[in-house]
């Protein structure tokens, strides 16, 4: 046993963490340990005071933000996917508007580009119409143009009623012109004159007789009225895309409530 102790102490001496500068670290502080537990008890006495003292409002918002962080960072797949191909329609529809002002690629076309719009536009439509039927004397004729008529009246109602409701702005900073506001086609979605375009095309080729060179032209006719609305400025493409959708939705709704010969008869008596 005397042997033994003094074989400890020389441990004790060799040993590095036992000298007085490495003693922190085998001792922590009785300072930090008295100042975290006060700062402990303090958190604790004050967290209860502040629970009582907070509103139920406050309480729910507390207890709201952590899953709104959560959504935020942990986005669903179909959000990630809406979100990226809204940003490549709208990357897309800009590139594409070459004639949106006159300091663009295209600037000095957008005249011929804006009448080659107009010919969609439901004023000068509604117009030839009525005139055609006035003119008409022949009752398959009357009968048509009537339908023609009833066809383009729901075309601007449901397209304006669409727009209302989505109220989305075009990817350029367009105003849109007199005859717009006349048909109400102040909004970016859907396209009107897309719309127009396809159920004028669909319900010409269904009764109309047309050469097979008229048939393509008639649909050209549709594709580049469509379009020269993304070249100007003045609708995206997915606009454009879901007016030439709810253009041939609106023909087969015309298809479904069609007027006989002798509704046409009595309208066109009464009128």
């Amino acid at each position: 046993m005397p042997a033994s102790q003094p074989r400890s102490r020389a441990r004790d001496r060799n040993n590095v963490l036992n000298r007085a500068e490495f003693l922190s670290l085998n001792q922590p502080l009785k300072g930090n340990q008295e100042g975290r537990s006060s700062s402990r008890k303090q958190s604790g006495q004050a967290g209860p005071a502040s629970a009582q003292n907070s509103s139920p409002k406050e309480r729910r918002q507390s207890q709201q933000l952590p899953e709104e962080d959560c959504m935020q960072l942990n986005p669903s797949f179909k959000g990630i996917a809406f979100n990226s191909l809204l940003a490549i329609d709208i990357c897309m529809s800009k590139r594409l508007g070459v004639c949106a002002n006159r300091a663009s690629s295209w600037g000095g076309a957008r005249s011929m580009i804006n009448l080659l719009g107009i010919t969609g536009h439901g004023i000068p439509w509604i117009a030839g119409t009525l005139i055609c039927l006035v003119k008409s004397s022949t009752l398959a004729g009357q009968e048509v143009l009537m339908n023609l008529l009833l066809a383009l009246l729901l075309d601007i109602m449901i397209v304006a009623g669409l727009q209302k409701l989505a109220k989305r702005k075009g990817p350029y900073d367009v105003s849109p012109g007199l005859l717009d506001y006349l048909t109400m086609d102040t909004y970016a979605f859907p396209a009107g004159h897309a719309s127009r375009a396809a159920m004028i095309s669909k319900f010409f080729l269904n009764h109309l007789v047309l050469a097979i060179p008229l048939r393509i032209l008639l649909v050209l006719w549709a594709l580049c009225v469509g379009f020269s609305r993304v070249m100007i400025g003045r609708h995206h493409i997915t606009d454009v895309l879901s007016g030439f959708v709810f253009g041939y939705l609106q023909f087969r709704l015309v298809e479904l409530i069609w007027m006989s010969s002798n509704t046409c008869q009595m309208l066109i008596s009464i009128w």
